[in-house]
């Protein structure tokens, strides 16, 4: 989690970003297996190729994973007050993805101080393959 303290964040600040390894068919059975999604267009070329695909490509779900480890592993779990994600493109093996977050707001609700967080989850070209918002609780 972050040294520096959520009240000296401003918007237009980044949050520290998370770089993944690439995805390899190891990640993906790891992941079927611990989500239970075991849909065939992510773990069997040849369903994969029978369905007019090169290959098999990584779980949706898997980046949006990555993009709230990114925001806990910045603040915690506990302060996590919404998330949301938009899927924009298909994660290939191989791809490396880099999460990053920027803040967007600062607000007040329920009695405490939100931050509104910008997060993506891109390919290692750039090509954003996840976009969407967490909001955060300052303590």
């Amino acid at each position: 989690m972050t040294t520096r303290a959520l009240k000296d964040y401003h918007v237009g600040d980044a949050i520290p970003p998370l770089q993944l390894p690439p995805i390899s068919r190891t990640t993906l059975a790891l992941y079927a297996g611990a989500s239970g999604d075991h849909h065939p267009l992510h773990i069997d070329l040849d369903f994969a190729r029978n369905a007019g695909l090169d290959d098999v490509f990584a779980h949706g779900m898997l980046s949006t994973a990555y993009v709230a480890r990114l925001v806990t592993d910045w603040v915690g779990q506990d302060q996590l007050r919404d998330l949301k994600v938009r899927f924009t493109g298909i994660t290939h093996l191989r791809d490396a993805p880099l999460c990053t977050g920027r803040i967007t707001g600062r607000f007040e609700a329920n009695g405490e101080t939100r931050l509104r967080v910008e997060i993506t989850c891109a390919n290692q070209a750039g090509e954003a393959k996840i976009v969407g918002e967490a909001v955060v609780g300052v303590p």
